[in-house]
């Protein structure tokens, strides 16, 4: 009998619909920021359970580098560790009863193993040990593909600020125009952001460690197993951590992880970094392509269902969207770092889901963001036009500067109160207001009122922001 969720599912049900157990192919379709991303490739089903293969053969070569295990162990074990012959499905159904997939899957590989072989699969570890180090895994090579993206957005946005590094704009603050910047100083601070988030990233990236510590993280199994193999002496079971790191390429940890969750919380905190940074960088285009703004365009803006005139934003949109949600992802991660005992229960199971998450969410938005700054259209024309749109007032810090010299600060304030008054109510020009007044005579107004010439030490800032690599 099937569960009718709503009147709508009745009534599909009653047409001869019928709705689908399970989609296996987890297609994105509601999640247009990860889909079609390498980094969605590199989180995916297979993705997983092939390094949760790749931790237990390494942990097998590892023992048989010191002599723990038969290097036939090691081979056989490695060979049998490939993902296309296993069912992920019903390796996610077994692993309900365990309440972690690693223990179906410990199962299903002993026995893809020559019996011989099957004692050293999984030999002296806990479920944890796998699992935490297969995500490490995942992490890595996905940070790997994120740190690229944000290499090539960095790149592209180099080459735009140089190209605008003297193109005047309204610099805004508190939504309203503040005083002239460049355009090329905006898009240094947009790659100085990407730099930002590049170096975090890779920093926690060569930190990902493998985790290994038995039962309750004293490596009591491994020390056991070594002393029943009659070694003499037995071998150094420390050594094992930094064999089994070697394997996967991870980083040595100092000590067994299971509840001491710096790794993950130092991931989370990068990643929601990369994709705030991210999203500052969307904010601004949603801004600056707004119809009555449009002062840049996405080059490859999206359509509309009903409107057909329409090029909407639509890769700032989706680094916008990412950048909401990372947050509430990451605040979940450093909620599960409060771990109780050695091996905690809810707060690690709690991680599994929300790293990958976290993970295809910010590789998703990095490959939307390079993408959408390789295309980014500037359009000097409308920046210009919108430079004048207050009519010289934009510019009037300087004039406080100058007029402060000449009339005295308070003087110069009231003048400048009064005559943008006069410009907001009457119209015309700054300068217009001002020359009626004789103290001013002998100023080029006009020129003191030219936005284009008040942009400070935006050019120089610029290019001291792009000597960065």
């Amino acid at each position: 009998m099937s569960v009718q969720h709503d009147g709508h599912d009745a009534d599909h049900e009653a047409r001869g619909g019928a709705f689908p157990s399970y989609d296996a192919s987890d297609a994105g379709l509601l999640d247009p920021v990860r889909v079609g991303s390498a980094a969605e490739a590199a989180t995916g089903e297979t993705a997983v359970l092939q390094a949760l293969l790749d931790a237990e053969a390494a942990l097998t070569r590892a023992q048989a580098a010191l002599g723990l295990a038969p290097a036939a162990a090691a081979r056989a074990v490695t060979e049998a560790a490939r993902a296309d012959r296993f069912d992920v499905r019903e390796l996610a159904l077994r692993g309900r009863d365990g309440g972690n997939p690693v223990i179906p899957l410990v199962a299903a590989l002993t026995a893809a193993v020559p019996a011989a072989h099957a004692p050293y699969v999984h030999r002296g570890a806990t479920s944890q040990d796998v699992l935490d180090t297969a995500l490490m895994l995942v992490a890595h090579r996905t940070t790997g593909l994120v740190a690229a993206d944000l290499e090539a957005a960095a790149g592209a946005l180099e080459r735009m600020a140089r190209a605008h590094r003297d193109t005047p704009v309204a610099g805004r603050t508190l939504t309203q125009h503040a005083v002239p910047t460049t355009f090329g100083l905006k898009a240094a601070g947009w790659r100085s952001l990407a730099l930002d988030a590049r170096d975090r990233l890779l920093a926690v990236r060569d930190t990902l460690p493998a985790q290994l510590g038995g039962a309750a993280g004293t490596l009591a199994a491994f020390d056991a197993y070594a002393r029943a193999a009659d070694a003499a002496p037995p071998a150094d079971v420390l050594a094992l951590l930094g064999a089994y790191a070697g394997e996967v390429a991870l980083a040595e940890p100092e000590l067994p992880w299971h509840g001491l969750r710096t790794p993950v919380a130092d991931l989370a905190g990068a990643l929601a970094f990369t994709a705030g940074a991210l999203g500052k960088l969307a904010a601004d285009v949603l801004v600056l392509s707004r119809t009555e703004v449009g002062e840049v365009s996405e080059g490859a803006g999206g359509g509309s269902s009903a409107m057909p005139h329409k090029s909407n934003p639509v890769r700032a949109a989706l680094v916008a969207a990412a950048a909401r949600r990372a947050p509430g992802l990451a605040a979940v991660l450093y909620g599960c770092v409060a771990a109780a005992d050695e091996r905690p229960a809810g707060a690690w199971h709690a991680e599994w889901e929300t790293l990958r998450d976290l993970l295809r969410l910010v590789g998703g938005a990095a490959r939307d963001a390079a993408e959408l700054v390789a295309g980014l259209h500037v359009h000097p024309e409308r920046m210009r036009t919108n430079l004048d749109l207050t009519n010289g007032l934009v510019v009037s810090e300087r004039l406080s500067v100058v007029l402060g010299a000449r009339l005295g600060r308070s003087r110069a304030r009231q003048l400048l109160a009064e005559a943008a008054d006069t410009v907001r109510s009457a119209g015309g020009s700054l300068a217009d207001a001002l020359s009626a007044e004789p103290a001013l005579t002998g100023l080029d107004l006009a020129s003191l009122t030219d936005p284009t010439g008040y942009t400070g030490a935006a050019a120089a800032l610029t290019e001291r922001a792009l000597g960065r690599r």
